[in-house]
């Protein structure tokens, strides 16, 4: 475990590095970008769509009981900006992106084809894995902003019509309006930006050190997918816990 942290470590520092050579990779990068887009936008939207909807199905009966009901935008924004958003969008990144990320590049350790790189001198950190680390940071974010939107648009169908939540759709968004504030979107970008870059290292590190023939490609897999979501919950949880004390005292 503490290797595999050390490499990654050595990793992310290898990248960050490299990053004053992104604008020579935008090509890649941009490919990189529209593959994600067109993998993950429409499972996005119908993951965060229900995601609104239950939160509302489930809390709003509860509110509108104890003629709080009219708060129901507030708790679906908030819910969905600082913490449902950002975590289910990079697990759905983790699952579908990262796997794919780590089996590509475990694919071309097994077949040689990153020894190929350096012997042609090219570098597979700034060739392969900056242009990927590159397209989750500004992918992930836009996905949350978009996943947002659309799960406070499934929040606002399901409360303004089930009968058990009655909350008009109007109410619903003023109360959103009122209560979703900008340091809350910043909260919420931030945790997406750290996953993001931390799918990537992860996601990269398991491939480039994938051993084995095809089946220590799938080992690889499954490592950088589970390895990705735990580190997603508990980077999730020590980012909330650094900025509680902000929120508090803006509060």
């Amino acid at each position: 475990m503490f290797r595999e942290l050390g490499q990654m470590l050595l990793l992310f520092g290898e990248t960050v590095k490299a990053l004053p050579l992104a604008w020579r990779q935008r090509r890649k990068v941009a490919e990189q970008l529209f593959e994600i887009g067109n993998a993950s936008l429409f499972m996005a939207c119908t993951l965060s769509l229900f995601i609104g909807g239950v939160l509302a199905l489930q809390a709003g009966p509860l509110l509108t009981q104890r003629g709080l009901g009219s708060l129901l935008g507030g708790l679906v924004g908030e819910s969905l900006t600082k913490e449902l958003g950002p975590v289910m969008m990079a697990i759905l990144l983790a699952g579908r992106i990262g796997s794919a990320m780590a089996a590509e590049l475990g694919s071309m350790r097994v077949y040689q084809e990153i020894d190929a790189l350096r012997t042609l001198n090219i570098d597979p950190i700034r060739f392969l894995v900056l242009p990927r680390v590159l397209a989750l940071a500004v992918s992930l974010p836009c996905l949350v902003i978009f996943a947002i939107l659309v799960g406070s648009a499934g929040g606002a169908l399901v409360a303004h019509f089930n009968h058990d939540v009655g909350v008009p759709a109007s109410t619903f968004f003023n109360n959103l309006r009122s209560t979703l504030e900008l340091r809350d979107l910043l909260h919420g970008l931030l945790k997406t930006f750290l996953f993001a870059v931390m799918i990537g290292v992860v996601c990269c590190n398991q491939g480039l050190q994938t051993l084995g023939g095809p089946r220590g490609i799938g080992r690889s897999v499954t490592k950088a997918v589970v390895n990705s979501i735990v580190f997603i919950l508990v980077l999730d949880y020590v980012v909330t816990r650094l900025l509680l004390p902000l929120a508090r005292y803006h509060g």
